[in-house]
């Protein structure tokens, strides 16, 4: 039984439902631990088709402060909340990341690769209905150089949804694992991400998306264990009904490939909550 779930939005964002609710929703799935993620600030250029840059700049500094009020709250009745952020992995903005993340003392960070240059991939089947297989190949291949990058500053300590880059085209993606060098551009950057004392993250949240795939999939997910990388566990929740949603179908999945404990990262240092398939 997985307990913990270290990916959640809310609200600040473009998420549906406040800070209070959502942990209310993971306490009723029987989390003893919940970590707050939301997505960091990003500069202007970064842009999705309907943004939500300025509504999180105007209230960030409520979420900082409802999560702490939170955790402070919920820690005397030995339940774990933790303050932690998804930043966006923006290449060439590694000065405005360094300062945005150094202007608070969050439990960890999670890095998510939504952006390839100043395109958000994740925003429109449409981009991806209009590439070549070439084009996307090439995408994907960016992808992966830009996760081994991220990972060699060591200013993470989580990588999210590590195949993200497939969720509007799956098959195309599949069909580029087959081809020659593709898997070994994906273990130098998992190798990467290993030795920059990250953990990979496991995601149900595929299961959601028009790729209906958990995040990794099978393939990434096997090479993950071969390298010995560390996992957590996510739902990337973006309303109270996704907190911890199929987590039975997660647990089995790590499971399976012989993870028996995933890691929880807080202030405090580093700590593995075991999990088993008798516990299912």
């Amino acid at each position: 039984m997985i307990r913990v779930d270290l990916h959640t939005h809310t609200n600040h964002s473009h998420a549906r439902d406040t800070v209070r609710e959502m942990f209310e929703a993971g306490q009723a799935k029987g989390l003893i631990i919940q970590g707050f993620s939301e997505h960091s600030p990003r500069p202007l250029g970064y842009d999705y088709p309907k943004e939500y840059r300025e509504h999180l700049a105007a209230t960030f500094e409520e979420y900082i402060q409802e999560v702490t009020e939170l955790k402070n709250e919920q820690a005397p009745r030995g339940i774990t909340v933790l303050l932690g952020l998804e930043v966006d992995w923006l290449e060439d903005q590694q000065n405005y990341i360094r300062d945005m993340i150094a202007r608070h003392n969050y439990d960890y960070l999670i890095a998510g690769i939504h952006f390839l240059g100043t395109w958000g991939f994740d925003a429109s089947a449409d981009d991806w209905a209009k590439l070549a297989f070439e084009e996307k190949c090439a995408l994907y291949e960016r992808y992966y150089r830009t996760m081994k990058v991220m990972a060699e500053t060591r200013l993470f300590n989580i990588v999210a949804h590590p195949d993200l880059i497939k969720i509007f085209s799956v098959e195309d993606f599949r069909r580029w694992l087959d081809l020659p060098g593709s898997m070994e551009l994906i273990r130098e950057a998992l190798v990467a991400v290993r030795d920059a004392g990250m953990a990979m993250e496991i995601s149900i949240a595929g299961l959601r998306k028009p790729c209906r795939e958990i995040y990794p999939g099978p393939r990434i997910l096997r090479l993950a264990r071969e390298l010995g990388l560390s996992i957590t566990f996510a739902s990337d929740s973006h309303a109270t009904d996704q907190v911890a949603w199929n987590f039975e179908e997660l647990a089995r999945y790590a499971a399976a490939e012989g993870w028996t404990e995933s890691l929880v990262f807080s202030r405090d240092g580093v700590k593995a909550i075991p999990f088993t398939e008798e516990q299912l």
